[in-house]
């Protein structure tokens, strides 16, 4: 896994993909391209330490990721927030069983009092973790959940002596995923000749 997400490769379920370019909304096309967080040089930000502080008061674990109808419900309502590209479910990023492979998957949940409130999903390899999706209830958007439980993933891959967080796809073009290019330390991968190269922090 270190070395398909490395060449720039993503999964949901058993379907491994990557891509260059999808549409945009306004009709014309963007180009993708994959990052990669050097979690040895990501310092958070004055912005990220306000989003720590914000939720300083939640609790979080760290768990074999698995299914239920708690977080089904949840992605129901967390969907809503999307007017394009809506995916169905849970399972068309993690398959019917994350737990099952292809490679060990975990979930960080983060609770407010009892309430599940957020979670996001994990795979994990041997030097190097890629983020998979995450979640939140729509009502506590203002705690920046999404932000939130990817500083928390960060922690949590250094606590595990991992080198390399992969957070996932962004766009060269302005685009919901900007907030993904705000990290210290993140890198972009050059399709043309397979090299990462640092990338300017907007």
């Amino acid at each position: 896994m270190d070395q398909l997400w490395a060449a720039g490769w993503r999964h949901f379920g058993s379907y491994f993909f990557r891509y260059s370019t999808q549409p945009s909304q306004d009709g014309g096309t963007h180009s993708i391209t994959p990052l990669r967080i050097d979690l040895s040089a990501c310092a958070f930000t004055k912005s990220q330490r306000r989003v720590l502080h914000k939720n300083i008061d939640v609790r979080h674990d760290v768990v074999p990721a698995a299914l239920d109808d708690e977080l089904r419900a949840m992605f129901q309502r967390h969907k809503q927030r999307f007017t394009s590209n809506v995916p169905e479910s849970l399972e068309n990023f993690l398959g019917p069983d994350p737990g099952s492979g292809p490679c060990e998957c975990r979930m960080i949940r983060v609770f407010e009092g009892g309430r599940l409130i957020a979670t996001s999903f994990l795979d994990v390899g041997q030097q190097a973790a890629s983020s998979v999706y995450a979640l939140f209830e729509p009502d506590f958007a203002k705690r920046s959940l999404g932000i939130f439980t990817l500083l928390l993933e960060i922690e949590h891959c250094r606590q595990s002596g991992l080198r390399w967080l992969y957070p996932g796809y962004a766009t060269h073009e302005p685009s919901t995923y900007d907030y993904k290019k705000q990290f210290l330390g993140l890198a972009a991968l050059d399709w043309s000749t397979g090299d990462w190269a640092a990338l300017a922090r907007l």
